[in-house]
């Protein structure tokens, strides 16, 4: 594949260095700390006989090239052979590393050929070495740092390699076994994520899908306890609850101890409360919002894909944990009498849908949907890790739950919202998001989804998908986030409920719709429903995961 780092970032599987570029400029990048770190590192320039050159960038899933402007021969070349070592090959040219330095960052040198820069704002340390090339450095010192830094490499081999306190000296394998090595691992991944798809149709989907997944993953470090599949090296580098699972679904079948790891690393940091963490890096812990609880509903699903997750403690482990959420909800977010609400639109996932636009807290009918859908799925679990009392108890509180939901968020007209602390009705009805009661279609009277499945029809399919607002609405916005965009795991959500509920014609035909949407707008975080554009981050997971598990149930004719 011929990878374009101005959307997708160049890296692999459990590194955290990346190298991308933004407008004219290249920069090796390390996502260490999440988004809210600074990634760039250094900026990469070519310069010919002291003269910097303009030049050109080819990249492949296993190594990314330079070549001067208008001409034929590669001058350098990166790859990352090992997780935490870039590597760089110069020939007839200099290549420039310009540090994107902070006040006390300072590179020293400790030996002939061989540097340690510290970064600390990322609690990051690097050596950089010249292994059988040149080398020049000019990093004056002043005082608490250097000035600036200036590393030239020319016709030879130089490896960055990153690490938290000391550097433990090693071989390093010659470029050509290295790029040879990295070819081999991601050979075995893409083979794994087609799924035997063999067709031309949707192959430049697939392969950017399978080169997101694998090249966003990081390997345990700080906070993380095991490898972590972030949703970007782009922009969005954490790790969110609710995207996770999308991701964790995908990796199922073939990767399960790494499917499972995304889940666990949310049930690992589960705050007393109850409630998962917002997101996770290797460095932070946020509890700002608390995502809808689908955890279970995932673990379901990935019960039919791999006998793995039938194991009877994972089974057990989901399953307290997930007890734990209920409970939050319970005691922290319900009023008596109500149904538990969200107190910003971050909560839902939906961060600026029109329902969240009248204020906060809001009772919302997929909140309601998602904890129904929970609580009768822990009844079945409770069932197979024979907890007969609680199996009933789960039950009971689906169907109160429900029955509440049918009395405060509905009417003739379809589900609604309610607001504040005297749960007034909302009378905004134009988000995608009130439809998400399809996820608990086989409890709903076959009459109200009907009346469901033609609203969506007829009201948020376009030519692309399901719009999230929509675009006859007066707060649908072009790229609006939530305000109209199609996003991949809300796709899924519906297509997956309509499918079990017996509107199969139309779930496929809206998988189908997604697939194509794909060969317009790459695996962007969003879409526009109109044109199909790519929206925002564009080198998205939970996008990637989505299109590949739709692709695989095209392929399995379901």
């Amino acid at each position: 594949m011929n990878l374009d780092i101005k959307e997708i970032p160049f890296s692999r599987f459990g590194s955290y260095f990346c190298v991308s570029q933004e407008k004219d400029s290249v920069y090796i990048r390390d996502v260490h700390g999440g988004d809210d770190a600074p990634s760039k590192l250094f900026q990469i320039d070519i310069l010919k006989d002291g003269v910097e050159r303009e030049y050109e960038v080819r990249a492949s899933e296993v190594s990314l090239s330079f070549y001067l402007k208008d001409q034929s021969e590669r001058v350098a070349e990166i790859i990352i052979p090992e997780e935490d070592e870039l590597h760089i090959e110069v020939q007839d040219v200099e290549l420039r590393l310009r540090a994107t330095k902070g006040k006390y960052d300072s590179l020293m040198e400790l030996e002939d050929g061989m540097y340690e820069y510290h970064i600390y704002p990322k609690e990051l340390k690097l050596m950089i070495m010249n292994l059988n090339g040149d080398m020049s450095v000019d990093a004056p010192w002043n005082i608490i740092g250097n000035d600036y830094i200036d590393i030239r490499l020319k016709n030879g081999h130089f490896v960055i390699e990153s690490y938290r306190t000391v550097y433990h000296q090693k071989e390093y394998l010659p470029f050509s076994q290295g790029k040879e090595q990295v070819d081999v691992l991601y050979k075995e991944w893409f083979d794994s994520m087609r799924k035997g798809y063999g067709q031309t149709d949707y192959r430049p989907s697939l392969e950017k899908a399978s080169y997101i997944t694998w090249s966003s993953v990081v390997h345990p470090d700080g906070v993380l306890k095991d490898y972590a599949m972030y949703m970007s090296k782009l922009w969005m580098y954490n790790i969110w609850s609710w995207d996770n699972c999308f991701n964790a679904l995908n990796l199922g079948e073939r990767y399960p101890e790494i499917a499972y790891a995304q889940l666990k690393i949310f049930m690992d940091t589960q705050d007393e409360s109850g409630a998962y963490p917002d997101f996770v890096n290797d460095k932070f812990i946020s509890y700002n919002c608390i995502k809808p609880p689908i955890f279970a509903y995932v673990y379901e699903q990935l019960m039919e894909r791999n006998d793995y997750f039938k194991d009877e403690q994972r089974l057990r482990n989901v399953y307290e944990s997930t007890k734990k959420v209920m409970s939050y909800y319970e005691n922290h977010r319900t009023f008596h009498g109500r149904l538990p609400h969200y107190k910003h639109g971050n909560d839902s996932g939906w961060d600026n849908a029109s329902l969240f636009h009248v204020g906060m807290p809001v009772e919302a009918p997929d909140l309601a949907s998602f904890l129904i859908r929970t609580f009768d799925i822990l009844s079945s679990f409770a069932e197979i890790l024979s907890e007969k009392e609680e199996a009933e108890r789960f039950k009971n509180q689906a169907d109160s739950l429900f029955n509440l939901l049918l009395e405060r968020l509905y009417d003739g007209e379809g589900f609604y919202g309610r607001v504040g602390k005297n749960g007034e009705k909302i009378d905004v009805r134009t988000s995608l998001i009130l439809r998400l009661p399809v996820l608990i279609g086989y409890r709903l009277d076959k009459t109200i989804m009907d009346r469901l499945v033609s609203d969506l029809e007829a009201n948020f399919e376009t030519k692309f998908g399901l719009a999230t607002e929509s675009v006859t609405s007066n707060y649908y916005r072009e790229n609006g986030y939530w305000l109209g965009p199609i996003w991949a795991p809300v796709t899924y959500l519906f297509i997956h409920a309509l499918k079990k509920n017996g509107y199969k014609e139309v779930g496929n035909r809206l998988r189908d719709k997604f697939l194509d949407l794909t060969l317009i707008g790459g695996m962007a975080e969003n879409f526009d429903p109109l044109t199909g554009k790519g929206l925002v981050d564009t080198s998205f997971t939970w996008t990637s995961s989505v299109f590949l598990l739709l692709l695989e149930d095209q392929l399995r004719g379901d």
